[in-house]
């Protein structure tokens, strides 16, 4: 999976799945912009260890959800690495907090709409005109939007759903110049779980996996690098899941 000379944006790069698609992206040889909101030592050391290693990469923090912050990482990114972008990994997003229907009001439901479908929106329309032919956009979904999510959690498959939904539809308008494809994580052990999952949750269904483990962010970023590289050439569109087997779709 060379992907050498080839820039790459992760938003949400600063921890669990998004540092793991840096590190693979930078292995692979890619020169990496690296967006964080709250995660700036994990941001850092990434790009410590990156530039260590020759390679190129760079932090910045920022907001998904805010037009200026997108805007200042493709600017940033653009002067930084030059005019083209060829992979943006989209793993902004996030649950917010396990909220009942009757529990939740407004401000919360357009938050966590906002986090993970309007920063998808936003960092898509942004990146996209500096996107040449061959590029490749890899959004971060969720099992949850396929089967409903767990309890509290109908707001955040609502908008991962709209996540697979949008990224079907970026495939049929960008294509064939950009393939877009979203990955489906199920039970990956990242602080997510760690904030919002019961011990004896993760380990029930860990357990009733044929795998018989949860995955790992690298799991996950070893196939989002598969669907940014050409090996993924003749594929667009697909929602793919990763989650040891616990739902087939």
């Amino acid at each position: 999976m060379n992907l050498n000379d080839k820039v790459a944006i992760v938003t949400g790069g600063g921890r669990d799945i998004g540092r793991a698609c840096v590190m693979r992206l930078a292995q692979e040889g890619a020169k990496v912009a690296i967006n964080y909101h709250s995660s700036s030592a994990g941001a850092e050391s990434a790009v410590q260890e990156i530039t260590a290693a020759g390679g190129e990469a760079f932090a910045l923090q920022g907001d998904m959800t805010k037009p200026a912050d997108v805007e200042k990482l493709v600017s940033e990114t653009r002067t930084t690495f030059g005019n083209a972008i060829n992979v943006l990994i989209h793993v902004t997003g996030g649950l917010v907090a396990r909220k009942r229907i009757e529990e939740m009001d407004l401000e919360h439901y357009n938050r966590v709409m906002d986090l993970n479908t309007t920063s998808l929106f936003l960092t898509v329309k942004a990146i996209e005109p500096f996107m040449p032919e061959g590029s490749a956009i890899v959004p971060l979904a969720s099992q949850a939007g396929r089967d409903g999510g767990g309890p509290g959690a109908v707001i955040y498959a609502t908008s991962k759903g709209a996540v697979m939904t949008m990224t079907r539809g970026l495939a049929k308008e960008f294509g064939p110049r950009i393939r877009v494809n979203a990955l489906c994580p199920g039970m990956i052990d990242t602080d997510f779980h760690n904030t919002f999952t019961k011990p004896e949750v993760r380990t029930h269904v860990a357990n009733a996996s044929p795998l018989k483990r949860e995955g790992t962010p690298e799991d996950t970023a070893n196939l989002a690098v598969f669907l940014a590289s050409d090996r993924s050439a003749f594929m667009t569109g697909a929602c793919i899941d990763i989650n040891g087997g616990m739902l087939f779709s």
